[in-house]
């Protein structure tokens, strides 16, 4: 397993969170995704032999969110 922080604007309320965290949850791979409002940011654990980087950041910008780091 593998852990990175994915820097994220847009969200605004609690619902976005559970958009982020259910659109990276859904990525096979991902075992564990903690959304942050107030910091503004995702940790991800995730399997890089299922799911790469790249993927988790391009199914964030899909769900119209932007990736800040």
């Amino acid at each position: 397993m593998q852990t990175v922080t994915l820097g994220i604007s847009g969200m605004t309320c609690g619902g976005c969170v559970r958009s982020v965290t259910n659109v990276l949850k859904a990525q096979d791979g991902v075992a564990k995704a903690d959304v942050s409002l107030e910091k503004n940011n995702a940790v991800i654990e995730f399997d890089p032999g299922k799911v790469q980087v790249d993927q988790l950041k391009r199914s964030v910008e899909e769900a119209g969110f932007e990736i800040t780091a």
